[in-house]
């Protein structure tokens, strides 16, 4: 029942956000009553609390998987974009500002695992991409990987991208790929255009 909960939660978070979500419509959700989740969790800042440490521990867990399976840092960049508009496409836009306002522990859970693991997780692709010749040597990968951990964030900010206007996944794509083009070498740029190439290929045949 408590994954049930969790599940349920998620699904609900991910497409309203989370402020606008009552401990009623997750019950509502489930066909079951307030008072079996509250058998499980004493409120929902311990339901949402849990449901970011399950969320995060399964992108690492994607991301670790996803660098095993790649050749180049170049083409981990290309799957990571993949991997984000497969499972972010559906997130509202006003989730991280409800998080950021709303629930203290887990945006301290989140901002642990942005400077731990997902700052580590680019600079490492920056480093191997410079000695492997696709980066350009002159870049500064500690100030580049925050740079890239903070266009992120920035995608999902609504003052910035309302969602009215701008779709929160195109942003993230557009800002990957302006990113990448922006520390390549001329080898690089030849690898990177392949797999351009390649994704059009696929995406036209299915």
């Amino acid at each position: 029942m408590k994954e049930r909960i969790l599940k349920a939660s998620v699904d609900l978070f991910w497409r309203y956000g989370i402020k606008s979500i009552t401990m009623d419509d997750i019950a509502k959700e489930l066909g079951i009553s307030k008072k079996t989740i509250y058998q499980h969790f004493a409120d929902k800042d311990e339901i949402v609390k849990e449901v970011i440490e399950k969320e995060l521990d399964c992108e690492k867990s994607d991301m670790e998987r996803l660098k095993s399976e790649v050749r180049d840092p170049i083409e981990e960049v290309m799957k990571a974009s993949e991997y984000m508009r497969a499972n972010f496409a559906t997130i509202s836009p006003v989730l991280f500002h409800d998080l950021k306002k709303y629930h203290p522990k887990a945006w301290t859970l989140f901002q642990k695992h942005k400077y731990e693991h997902i700052v580590h997780t680019i600079s490492a692709n920056l480093t191997e991409g410079k000695t492997m010749g696709l980066y350009r040597r002159d870049i500064d990968v500690e100030i580049l990987a925050r740079l890239r951990l903070e266009q992120i964030e920035m995608a999902f900010d609504t003052t910035i991208y309302p969602p009215q206007k701008f779709s929160m996944m195109d942003v993230q794509i557009q800002f990957i790929h302006h990113f990448l083009r922006g520390i390549l070498t001329e080898e690089g740029f030849k690898l990177y255009n392949t797999y351009i190439e390649k994704s059009v290929i696929e995406s036209n045949h299915p």
